[in-house]
């Protein structure tokens, strides 16, 4: 997905909820900080996102623009409506988030996740394809091994959790 997909993603959802800023989330998030990424970031058809006004609003994004709908089935990406829980992030993260706008959002605004709390909530998340999102992170230089230990330590993780992550983060650096 490239900015324009993103930009009309956050268009229909602030149409369809009424809402006017979203929290990106998925790895999608990375088109905040970063406007043209090296392409093997920008794999996924789906932007995570969740609006600011309600929690009600993912169900309305989920059964409007999400996954198998009219709108995926026309554009070839869609939006996956989620909660705020849904990832897990570093202490601080709200106040990093980058804001996305342009002319193509219609007024609303995307909040993008600074690329280490990314990183982080991909760590966490230990899919496969989510190391490998790090790994290709750290190997385009867009992100910094010293601020991801730092951003892991200010992380709320369970002990066993936090053993994995800190493995798997040093296996890639």
């Amino acid at each position: 997905m490239k900015r324009p997909q993103l930009e009309h993603i956050i268009r229909a959802a602030a149409a369809i909820t009424g809402a006017d800023r979203f929290v990106i989330i998925g790895s999608q998030s990375i088109l905040g900080q970063f406007p043209d990424p090296p392409a093997d970031l920008l794999v996924s058809i789906e932007a995570d996102l969740f609006s600011l006004r309600t929690p009600h609003d993912a169900d309305l994004i989920d059964g409007s623009i999400g996954e198998a709908s009219p709108f995926h089935q026309t554009f070839g990406y869609y939006a996956h409506g989620v909660g705020e829980e849904t990832a897990i992030l570093p202490a601080g993260w709200k106040d990093r988030l980058i804001p996305f706008h342009s002319a193509s959002t219609g007024g609303a605004t995307g909040l993008c996740l600074e690329v280490h709390d990314l990183a982080i909530s991909k760590l966490v998340a230990g899919r496969e394809k989510d190391l490998q999102f790090i790994r290709d992170l750290l190997r385009h230089r867009l992100a910094q091994p010293n601020t991801l230990r730092q951003r892991l330590a200010e992380t709320s993780l369970a002990p066993a959790l936090r053993i994995l992550c800190s493995a798997r983060l040093a296996a890639m650096v």
